[in-house]
């Protein structure tokens, strides 16, 4: 899910927050409800900017961290053969060009 970042004029207050695409947050209320905190002093009709900001990016450091965050890595050793770095449950470990059946399962990698 994007994190998107918004500010309330009000009380010059800045919060990141995890939605979906088609979903907006208009006012304080709703923008504490998706953030999971407490409104505090400001009134929850108080309506809020989303702005506009660079994308939030994850950049993978190791083959451990390309693993956790879904990423498949295959690296060539030997002609015609590439070793999965990041196999994980069933995979095969060794990747051969047109057999689909030693490739990475991408419908568990990627989700909703």
């Amino acid at each position: 899910m994007p994190i998107y970042s918004y500010l309330c004029p009000s009380n010059n207050q800045k919060l990141d927050v995890m939605h979906g695409m088609n979903e907006r947050a208009q006012t304080w209320g709703e923008l504490c409800r998706f953030a999971k905190c407490d409104p505090g002093d400001t009134p929850e009709d108080t309506p809020v900017k989303r702005l506009i900001t660079a994308p939030h990016t994850i950049v993978p450091t190791g083959n451990s961290d390309l693993k956790s965050h879904g990423f498949s890595k295959l690296v060539k050793r030997e002609d015609g053969v590439y070793e999965n770095v990041t196999a994980t449950d069933n995979e095969s470990r060794i990747v051969r060009p047109g057999d689909r059946s030693t490739y990475p399962d991408m419908k568990k990698k990627f989700g909703d």
